[in-house]
């Protein structure tokens, strides 16, 4: 009877041990026609800096740099497949145009990203989530393959029809873009002007405005256009320059 108490004792901590850390998520490639299509999406041009968090083989960081001419940084968790990447991106000619690296997405720095791509589970994508928000400059451009983010509606989804089935998700691909805005939250203060915004992500209500738009720093609503410049907004009211101030 002890023996087996002390047996059913063990496989208790062992269970409750491996409950404390989370599967790896499974490696499923991106078919190359949504590896295109998402670098499409965001935009991608020779100006950005590609950050793929869970980057695999290395296909869209190496797809970013060769077909679009941006600098890429893979961040890759096993490091086998880091070491497919570097040598993928040799054979492909760009090696001196991206990174791969081993890393955790959950604590690597991504604040340099133009552009953030991800393939990842949602406990994953959650996680990120306000790193996204608190970390990204307005404007990034955040591409998934699949998986949204819980409140914070995509800018823009698409579904890409494949050629061929592929494995681990069928013949469909649904792909989501977000740009991350700038914090205008709160009260504005300029020549004769005083007003409140209220913020969720990229919705916006501007107090007394019947429609009001908020894209990266590019903000407008009914008769005034501006740019948000951390706690300045600059732009023209009624055709008339003005600054406000937070």
């Amino acid at each position: 009877m002890k023996r087996l108490a002390g047996l059913l004792l063990a496989a208790a901590v062992t269970v409750a041990r491996s409950n404390e850390f989370e599967p790896p998520p499974p490696f499923i490639t991106t078919p190359p026609e949504v590896v295109e299509r998402m670098l499409e999406l965001a935009g991608t041009g020779p100006q950005d800096l590609l950050i793929d968090l869970g980057s695999g083989d290395g296909r869209i960081v190496i797809a970013a740099a060769q077909k679009f001419g941006a600098q890429g940084l893979g961040i890759e968790l096993d490091d086998r497949l880091v070491q497919k990447s570097r040598a993928a991106a040799q054979q492909a000619n760009v090696a001196e145009r991206v990174r791969f690296v081993q890393g955790d997405v959950l604590v690597a720095d991504i604040s340099r990203a133009s552009v953030v791509t991800v393939y990842l589970l949602p406990g994953l994508m959650g996680k990120l989530q306000t790193r996204f928000i608190s970390e990204l400059a307005p404007g990034t451009r955040i591409v998934s393959h699949e998986f949204t983010m819980a409140g914070w509606l995509p800018d823009r989804t698409e579904t890409v029809r494949l050629k061929t089935p592929h494995r681990g998700q069928g013949d469909l691909s649904q792909l989501h873009l977000w740009i991350v805005p700038a914090d205008v939250r709160g009260v504005w203060r300029g020549p004769g002007v005083r007003l409140r915004i209220e913020q969720s992500y990229q919705r916006i209500e501007v107090e007394g405005a019947s429609r009001a738009v908020i894209s990266g720093r590019d903000v407008s609503w009914d008769n005034f256009k501006g740019r948000v410049e951390g706690n300045r907004i600059v732009g023209e009211l009624g055709g008339s320059p003005i600054e406000l101030l937070r």
